[in-house]
């Protein structure tokens, strides 16, 4: 499989990490990669499995994402993580926060990469059409599991995130359209680490 080179550091056993098939086409086959299908639960058992079975020295999220920050069709590179749908504030504990859990709020787990733009990543299990909260600019379902279980297992992480849609009323007709455009653009940004 192939190696990688990022910020000087040279990985042999890289594992890119999709959401579904459709993000990847055929693009990305001569990396180790697995699909993990929509979700948290889903994102970490896949993924915990794969550690296992692959032990790979970095872990490379490639993705579809909403924003209401960064235009469509870009790629920005994820840096800290937000479980957005973790609400527990009834009984008294902040905002996103997993009671009695060691991890903050706000998950700092993303390698940055210096010429694309850094996001905050609001990870859950639905598809946002109606974003409005501030604390976080870029929209998924699986990268907050994704990026704890490589800060749990000491897995350095990078996270790329194809904005397809606006997280707003049209996101569903943009994501159908833009995930096509998906895996061309997050392997040109892949590329782009090794020229």
């Amino acid at each position: 499989m192939k190696s990688i080179k990022i910020q000087n550091t040279h990985y042999h056993r890289p594992l890119l990490v999709f959401a579904m098939k459709e993000e990847a086409e055929n693009l990305f086959d001569d990396y180790q990669l697995i699909f993990t299908g929509l979700g948290k639960i889903n994102a970490s058992y896949t993924l915990t499995k794969a550690i296992a079975a692959y032990q790979p020295d970095i872990i490379i999220n490639l993705g579809t994402a909403g924003s209401t920050k960064f235009n469509k069709g870009s790629v920005v590179c994820c840096t800290h993580f937000v479980q957005r749908d973790m609400d527990v504030t009834a009984l008294g504990f902040d905002k996103f926060l997993t009671p009695f859990s060691q991890e903050k709020a706000i998950l700092e787990a993303g390698l940055a990469l210096d010429d694309l733009s850094k996001g905050i990543c609001g990870t859950g299990d639905s598809f946002e059409t109606e974003h409005k909260n501030t604390e976080y600019n870029v929209i998924d379902m699986e990268a907050y599991a994704l990026a704890l279980v490589t800060k749990k297992e000491a897995i350095p992480f990078l996270c790329l995130k194809y904005i397809s849609d606006g997280a707003d009323g049209s996101a569903v007709n943009d994501w159908q359209v833009e995930v096509k455009n998906a895996a061309l653009a997050l392997h040109g940004a892949l590329k782009n680490l090794n020229p």
